[in-house]
């Protein structure tokens, strides 16, 4: 997905057209201060299938916030780790894991997610 920021020109759209896939803020949640492998990123969302974790993979690395590398090995290695664009957005992933936690506790739920709170 193509961000189209500049023919939209908001910036709360743009931030949800890079990040408001199905499992891309869980992607971003799990890559803060850490590099995975997709195996890894698999086990960390196990909800999401193989084709939806790459298809979410490559439109964050298109959008340059995760940063893919492949090692030259055989079994092929690939990690995957944020970029400096990517890191900017930690602050945000944790004010919205605060705000829905709230809100879930207010109606009653506990967060039961493969999110945990960061200190």
């Amino acid at each position: 997905m193509d961000c189209d920021c500049a023919e939209v020109n908001c910036p709360v759209g743009a931030t949800l057209e890079l990040i408001g896939g199905k499992y891309k803020a869980l992607i971003l949640w799990h890559l803060i201060d850490t590099t995975l492998r997709f195996g890894e990123l698999r086990k960390r969302i196990p909800q999401a299938t193989p084709k939806m974790l790459t298809g979410q993979l490559r439109e964050l690395e298109k959008a340059n916030l995760v940063i893919r590398t492949v090692y030259a090995v055989v079994p092929p290695k690939v990690e995957y780790t944020l970029s400096d664009s990517g890191k900017s957005i930690k602050p945000i992933l944790e004010t919205m894991y605060a705000w829905g936690a709230d809100y879930l506790k207010d109606k009653g739920l506990e967060a039961s997610c493969s999110m945990t709170t960061r200190t």
